[in-house]
């Protein structure tokens, strides 16, 4: 198995995307500890094996220096940590204020660069990994969530300059991810007829699954992965198509109600033939 022996630790791993994580590395052989505010409703196990869950509140620096100093003391090491905390509510520019929006910067941006300090010196020892969740949210704009996009944006970069400054004991990558399927896709996307509306207009045809995130956390954390540090890994089914395609009376078959916009535009080549 490809993190046999190996430890790790996943921030915010009791739901959704980070629970398909922790699954993950579970199955990839990897003892794995969670880390979040607030227990899973349900054990987070594999056939392989169950995940331990210690309270944590990331925005506390000394508790979670202490939390990685006691992880590292009890399994002996510490090989990944996927910083995959964070998240925020819909909520436009001008309809909350400068407090509101810090928040979002705290637990998406501080949160992470404070782990990542606390885990630096263990993740050093074992020659280890680290792994930003981020998202296309920080590479596009993000219309409601600008706080969040900002906060994804800074962690990629944060995770390219930790990459250089920590070499060559520490790898630093970033996953950015699309949309995902998880149980608050609702909150996001609507009922299911909006969720697959949504999952419409991804290229693949749907909603990445947390597993599948998961899986190329896995990726990054192994021995397969041993040459790749600064690099922003895409997990977005394709990426998003471009809006003036779907506005577009020419060269897209489909692209007008119609149905006329190609037709017409190749009988025009011809008789310019």
């Amino acid at each position: 198995m490809e993190l046999d022996g190996r430890v790790a630790v996943v921030t915010g791993g009791t739901r959704g995307v980070g629970a398909g994580i922790a699954e993950a590395f579970l199955d990839a052989g990897a003892q794995v500890v969670l880390c979040a505010r607030r227990p899973p409703e349900h054990p987070i196990e594999t056939p392989a094996g169950k995940a331990e869950f210690i309270p944590l509140d990331l925005r506390d620096g000394a508790a979670v220096e202490a939390f990685f100093d006691s992880v590292a003391t009890r399994y002996g090491r510490l090989d990944c940590l996927v910083n995959n905390a964070g998240g925020t509510p819909y909520r436009p520019l001008a309809e909350g204020g400068p407090a509101r929006h810090a928040r979002v910067l705290e637990l998406n941006l501080l949160a992470p660069l404070t782990a990542s300090l606390a885990a630096h010196p263990h993740l050093r020892a074992a020659r280890g990994s680290l792994v930003m969740v981020g998202s296309v949210s920080g590479t596009r704009p993000s219309p409601g969530t600008a706080a969040y996009g900002a906060a994804k944006a800074g962690l990629e970069n944060l995770a390219r300059s930790m990459a250089v400054e920590w070499a060559p004991e520490v790898r630093v990558n970033t996953l950015v991810l699309g949309m995902v399927r998880t149980e608050l896709s609702h909150l996001h996307y609507g009922d299911e007829r909006g969720v697959a509306a949504v999952g419409g207009t991804v290229p693949l045809g749907r909603l990445a699954e947390p597993r599948e995130v998961g899986e190329a956390a896995v990726f990054l954390a192994s021995d397969r992965a041993a040459y790749i540090s600064g690099a922003s890994l895409l997990l977005h089914g394709g990426g998003e198509r471009p809006a003036f395609l779907s506005a577009a009376t020419a060269n897209w078959p489909g692209a007008d109600e119609s149905g006329t916009g190609r037709a017409t535009v190749d009988k025009e080549n011809r008789d310019e033939q």
